[in-house]
């Protein structure tokens, strides 16, 4: 799966310049319009403003930037509407590609100043503001699980190449039970006693352990992700027996995510249980877990109040908000996650 999305020379998100919107394989909150950067940006504004860190400059860090698009949204509504919060602002990108680096600075060259790139969070260093990620912790690697019924063990899909294929093999010896009750924790008999022979679900280390790194990297502030993802007894639900993993080229799921490496998106839900836990063990406070819709509604019920300097709400506006909101769109499907530390 990483390889099949990052690799430098084929991975699908090197390759691809237009993979979300209208003309690419999906849609995303970006791409419906500038306003879900403009909410976005009032929330920061509000969370960022109080903060005074005098050994440390006060950051947005955004990991998975995309084509930067997002950030421009975010910073211009700031140039416009929080000038002085700005102007005491460094914008962050996580992005360790030198060619999706490039999109975004030709994306930011406006924001020449104000826009940094690192490739990773740099271990011991406070932020002092935000770090959030929009869409990034679906599209990390993941564990494949599956449950052997008759042996009452679980066991790990692994990839292997069959008459010049890829095609799922069982791996054995594996780490499977441990992942489960890393990710799950312990399942009581009565749900293994039911549990049908192949139920298959994901766990992502990877992204737990990116959660974790932010954590530790947070002096003060929020830590916000944005993405699809379930709590983590929705995995083990019935109608989840073959995963969450998906393949997705030009708005339709495809039928096989280890056909045509690097010409399809994949995804996987991303657990939100296993990320609250790692964030609150590196001690911060969890804030809320709500829908997209919840989230930015709330948001809106606070811009539209008079003086408060959100600025013009027009009918173009108001047609993305209900994209982004409503359930048969994006307001459900999507959660966010804020944790903080004081």
């Amino acid at each position: 799966m990483e390889l099949a999305l990052y690799c430098p020379l084929c991975g699908y998100y090197e390759k691809k310049t237009d993979t979300p919107g209208r003309r690419g394989d999906y849609y995303t909150s970006v791409s419906v319009g500038p306003l879900f950067g403009q909410l976005l940006a009032f929330q920061f504004a509000a969370w960022l403003e109080p903060i005074r860190c005098a050994d440390a400059r006060l950051l947005i860090v955004e990991a998975g930037a995309h084509d930067g698009r997002l950030a421009r949204d975010i910073l211009q509504w700031l140039r416009v509407h929080r000038a002085e919060l700005l102007a005491r602002l460094e914008y962050r990108l996580i992005e360790p590609s030198p060619s999706r680096r490039a999109r975004q600075r030709e994306t930011l060259g406006e924001f020449t100043g104000t826009v940094r790139w690192a490739d990773d969070l740099a271990i011991g260093e406070p932020v002092c503001g935000v770090i959030f990620s929009n869409e990034l912790l679906d599209a990390f690697p993941v564990h494949r699980l599956g449950w052997d019924a008759r042996h009452r063990r679980w066991f790990e899909w692994g990839v292997t190449l069959c008459k010049g294929r890829f095609d799922w093999t069982r791996l054995d010896p594996s780490d499977a039970g441990r992942w489960i009750e890393e990710f799950f924790g312990p399942l009581p008999p009565e749900l293994l006693d039911v549990l049908p022979d192949g139920f298959t679900t994901e766990v992502c280390p990877a992204a737990t352990d990116w959660w974790r790194r932010a954590a530790a990297s947070l002096k003060r502030g929020k830590l916000l992700t944005i993405d699809y993802g379930l709590e983590a007894e929705e995995f083990l639900q019935p109608a989840r027996a073959a995963g969450t993993l998906r393949a997705y080229r030009r708005h339709q799921p495809a039928a096989d995510p280890l056909a045509e490496p690097g010409e399809q998106d994949l995804t996987a839900h991303v657990n939100f249980t296993a990320l609250r836990r790692a964030g609150e063990l590196a001690g911060l406070k969890t804030e809320a877990f709500h829908t997209q819709a919840q989230f930015l509604t709330a948001i809106a019920e606070r811009a539209w109040q008079p003086g408060r300097g959100f600025g013009r709400w027009t009918s173009a506006e108001t047609r993305q908000f209900q994209t982004l909101t409503h359930p048969e769109h994006l307001g459900r499907g999507f959660r966010v996650l804020i944790q903080s530390r004081d």
